[in-house]
């Protein structure tokens, strides 16, 4: 099975100049917790609800005046929708990550995440192995015991 026969199509997409309270509202009103940032069609960044409390919130950053550019993660793995299903499955397993943007060349495409993986009967080992290692605990840092 090919990612594109299982990846997401219809996105929402930010750019590097929207607000954080951007991302939170689109993020309530499409229920989701990752958004790509685009300029044009190519893909820039990756922002996740966990960015906008680590990176932000944390921070004592201003949801209303920070720009996404200064808190994305800009350096982003990505799938072809030519890729199949287990690749995708060990490329989130290794990088610990459960949603996988897909571009055909430099032009963002559709995200595959790890459920769509896990949904599908060829890919349920698979997939139920890379989400049981994406999700494997880490250890938190600096927590008193």
């Amino acid at each position: 099975m090919k990612v594109k026969e299982v990846m997401t199509t219809k996105l929402t997409v930010l750019s590097p100049d929207n607000t954080v309270m951007d991302v939170a509202k689109i993020m309530q009103a499409h229920n989701i917790g990752a958004i790509p940032v685009c300029s044009e069609d190519r893909i820039v960044g990756i922002v996740t609800d966990r960015d906008i409390v680590v990176r932000n919130i944390a921070n004592n950053g201003d949801p209303a005046t920070t720009k996404v550019k200064d808190m994305m993660s800009p350096d982003v793995v990505t799938a072809t929708p030519e890729m199949t299903g287990d690749e995708a499955a060990r490329i989130m397993a290794h990088y610990k990550i459960r949603r996988l943007p897909v571009v055909d060349g430099d032009k963002l495409v559709g995200i595959v995440a790890i459920g769509d993986l896990a949904t599908t009967r060829y890919l349920n080992d698979e997939a139920g192995q890379a989400l049981g290692e994406i999700s494997s605990p880490s250890r938190p840092m600096n927590m008193m015991q």
